[in-house]
């Protein structure tokens, strides 16, 4: 009996034992900390390993050899646990923080906004008081004296640095009461509302004196980080060309004083540009907040150069700059305030809304600063990763110096050594030669290439009509093919070739059409993108038949968030070696297209009767004229202005061949986009988009039913379907019809006055310039010949046709077509010739 417990007593103890070894094995083991170790050496190189790899772990070290594969199982499936709960707590810590500032800004803004309110009731009450009595113009009066007055007194006192220090203070006041305070009423900036992933909180003016936008937000950057890199304006902002500090002295109360010349890049071809004279004051507040502000002084503070200075029209920073308060746990809350008085006086009235506009500047200026900042901040921290291995430095030097000279090409500064070839005043494209030019970067000049004739530039401006931008340029960038001349893109290119020249001996190269895009970075927000082009093309040479002619090209594309306010929209390349060296050498060419704001006079102005058309003809300085409230089309169109600038390298015996052939191509490629603009516009083609004629000539819709009639009273046939003839479908239907049609003055030396879109298409032109091309210029001599044969013929019988033949197009490529027919249009009295009209059937670039 006692043997009998004893075995159960042993056999109870046996199978507690194996228990305990089984939850060992499957719940719960102590590791030592060299097992530990060794553990997480194996968890840096795989996170994850399979069973093989836990046993190879186990065999491998001996330290292990006590675990079961189970176990070591289990301690993977919870160290990888750890690391993702310590990641998520990372990251709820970092938006707590994020979101505790920006509650902190939006506690602030709530403050100002009932400050706001509260001075705007008290100010109300006022005005109901004084409206009955004569006081209230003397009281506006007194006011405004009240507000100039200290300006124009400091002013003064500008000549001194005590004047300078306390027109410092002044601006300091007035800037943080813009920043913080009620002095601006502040909107918020439209479709950028606040929250935990936006950049900050924007807002622009509403009804003060020139245009002002202000930001807030949370960097994490300290506060002398920040001010380094805003003080440093041509970094970030793009339309800067220049900022010079002339003097710098300490203030008395441990800050910095600063005289500062500024010069900014005029946005298009058809104003001038800015610069301003202003003092910038660096200071520490009692808080511990860091401010730098600036204002604009009096006088000329012209800069190095007078001369330089007077391609520029003063323009005026009231009190603005940045207010940086340091945060607890790191980084900095930043206000930004831009006012700005740009002199619209001085810009075209169709431009004026572009010089009037708080949300342009706040685009450019403020939002950009601000998203500078982050970007900088988030390229710190490696947050942000980029292709083809590139340092984020490089890429966005790369970015800054395809900017910089797309503006350098707009502007065309004579201190830079541009100046206007054979320009006198009615041409639609300007021509601009720069001899002193190299093409290089300034970091490696050794690297530069300098041409014996140097760089001349073809620009030009033309005002869309509901068109957006966004699409626009999205369009352009996604279909080049649409618009670009591939052995044009040759060309530039192999400039690149240690100093070759391919015009105009160039060998005949054919683009297959297909452009690989190959992404290299981009910001924060994705509004802006750098990337690589490269356009595929083979030699048409039977000996190069097997050579590759691909092009690779630089590009930035911005502004195609068709959500983004004010935005500009921008299409910027330059052709690139294939190498692709940091120091590589470009010529940037590109387009810039720039909304305007409407406004109610906008519908009085008869510019926006036609969707495209080229405005160097339209524009005078000075106050809107009135049309007829008839033309005016609804206020709710919206307009842009389109700018367009290529570069091309030259040798000085090429001059004007490639002055020839860069004039011939931006006015194709002008063609090609009100083409695209037509297309994209969300109201379609109407006859008001019709042709521009020449002075004295009838109406687009009048001359298009003159052609059709005639075309039927000559030939017995109907140059349109029948059901195409009536009302204003006849202009449209014409003007898309498949042939191309043109019309010709009957004169000694014949020009013509009218193309069809086809026609624009197969002659190479644009609407403007056509007016500029004979009809002896598209024949060569033997077509100039069959066309005197039977000249008479046209004449006598009304009509004649021609055989298969070529011709050629502005851009001197030939043109075959099967057939080509000609007669005369008849006036409405059907016995006035009007003008000779000729039809290309079934036209091709041969």
């Amino acid at each position: 009996m006692a043997m009998a417990v004893a075995q159960h007593r042993e056999s109870s103890s046996g199978s507690g034992s194996s228990i305990i070894k089984h939850l060992d094995a499957g719940k719960y083991v102590r590791y030592t900390a060299e097992q530990v170790e060794a553990l997480e050496r194996v968890y840096v190189e795989c996170p994850k390993p399979n069973s093989l790899r836990r046993q190879q772990l186990i065999r491998e070290c001996p330290i292990l050899s006590n675990i079961e594969p189970k176990q070591i199982k289990v301690w993977f499936q919870n160290r990888r646990c750890r690391e993702k709960q310590r990641k998520e707590a990372s990251r709820l810590q970092t938006v707590n923080r994020k979101l505790t500032a920006m509650n902190k800004l939006l506690m602030e803004e709530n403050d100002r906004l009932q400050k706001q309110v509260s001075q705007l009731v008290c100010e109300n009450g006022y005005m109901r008081q004084q409206l009955h009595t004569v006081n209230a113009s003397a009281t506006d009066a007194s006011c405004d004296s009240v507000v100039t007055t200290p300006q124009q007194q400091s002013l003064r006192d500008a000549n001194n640095p005590a004047g300078l220090l306390s027109i410092a203070e002044e601006t300091l006041v007035e800037f943080l009461s813009k920043a913080t305070g009620t002095a601006v009423d502040w909107v918020q900036m439209p479709g950028m509302k606040p929250g935990p992933d936006s950049v900050g909180i924007f807002a622009i003016s509403q009804n003060c004196s020139g245009v002002a936008a202000r930001a807030c937000g949370l960097v994490s950057l300290e506060p002398i980080k920040i001010a380094e890199i805003l003080k440093d304006r041509p970094s970030w902002f793009r339309d800067c060309r220049n900022l010079e500090v002339f003097t710098m002295f300490p203030a008395g109360n441990g800050g910095t004083i600063e005289l500062i010349y500024t010069q900014t890049f005029a946005p298009t071809t058809l104003a001038p540009a800015r610069d301003f004279w202003t003092l910038r004051y660096t200071t520490t507040l009692e808080n511990g907040s860091l401010v730098v502000c600036e204002r604009s002084l009096s006088g000329s503070g012209a800069g190095p150069s007078a001369a330089a200075a007077a391609q520029f029209v003063r323009a005026e920073v009231l009190p603005s700059g940045y207010l940086i308060r340091p945060c607890e746990g790191g980084g900095s809350i930043i206000h930004i305030v831009d006012h700005l008085n740009l002199g619209a006086w001085s810009v075209p009235e169709v431009l004026r809304p572009l010089y009037e506009s708080s949300k342009v500047v706040a685009q450019k200026m403020t939002i950009a600063a601000l998203r500078y900042i982050r970007q900088i901040a988030q390229e710190t921290s490696g947050e942000v990763v980029y292709g083809l291995g590139r340092q984020p430095a490089v890429l966005r030097t790369f970015s800054q110096r395809l900017s910089r000279g797309f503006n350098d090409a707009i502007n065309g500064f004579n201190d830079d050594g541009w100046s206007i070839m054979n320009c006198d005043g009615t041409e639609d494209v300007i021509i601009a030669i720069n001899s002193s030019k190299s093409l290089g970067s300034t970091s490696n000049a050794a690297n530069a290439l300098s041409f014996l004739g140097g760089v001349m530039c073809a620009k030009a401006s033309m005002l869309l009509q509901n068109v957006p931008p966004a699409v626009l340029v999205r369009f352009l960038r996604e279909h080049r093919s649409e618009w670009a001349d591939f052995n044009v893109d040759a060309y530039s290119a192999a400039s690149l070739k240690a100093g070759t020249y391919a015009y105009p001996g160039m060998r005949p190269t054919r683009f297959t059409g297909s452009q690989i895009i190959m992404p290299l970075g981009h910001t924060i927000e994705h509004e802006e993108l750098l990337e690589v082009i490269r356009l595929e093309g083979h030699s048409l040479a039977q000996e190069d038949a097997f050579l590759s002619r691909d092009i690779h090209l630089l590009q930035i594309c911005s502004g195609i968030d068709e959500n983004a306010v004010g935005a500009c929209s921008e299409l910027v390349f330059a052709p690139i070696d294939e190498m692709f060296p940091d120091d590589a050498p470009l010529l940037p060419s590109g387009f810039r297209v720039i909304p305007l704001d409407s406004k109610p006079s906008d519908a009085q102005d008869s510019l926006t009767t036609n969707r495209t058309l080229d405005l160097t003809s339209s524009f005078e300085v000075g106050p809107a004229t009135n049309h007829a409230a008839g033309d005016a089309p609804s206020c709710q169109n919206t307009r842009s202005v389109l700018t367009i600038a290529f570069q091309f390298p030259f040798d000085s015996n090429l001059q004007d061949n490639v002055a020839t052939m860069a004039r011939q191509y931006v006015r194709s490629v002008i063609s090609s986009v009100q083409r695209v603009a037509m297309a994209i516009s969300p109201s379609g083609l109407s006859p008001a988009v019709g042709p521009k004629l020449s002075p004295g000539s009838p109406e687009a819709l009048t001359l298009a039913h003159w052609i059709c009639q005639s075309y039927s009273y000559h030939l017995g046939a109907e140059l349109l379907r029948s059901e195409s003839l009536g009302g204003d479908s006849v202009l449209k239907n014409l003007w898309q019809h498949q042939d191309a049609i043109l019309c010709c003055s009957l004169k000694s030396l014949p020009v013509f006055i009218f193309a069809n879109q086809a026609g624009l298409d197969m002659l190479e032109t644009t609407l403007v310039a056509l007016q500029d091309i004979t009809l002896d210029k598209i024949f060569d001599e033997s077509g100039r010949k069959a066309m005197c044969s039977d000249f008479a013929k046209l004449m006598q019988e009304g009509f004649a046709y021609f055989p298969a033949g070529i011709c050629m197009s502005t851009m001197g490529r030939h043109v075959s077509y099967e057939q080509a027919v000609a007669w005369k249009v008849l006036a409405a009295d059907e016995s006035t010739v009007h003008c000779l009209a000729f039809s290309f059937v079934n036209w091709s670039f041969v």
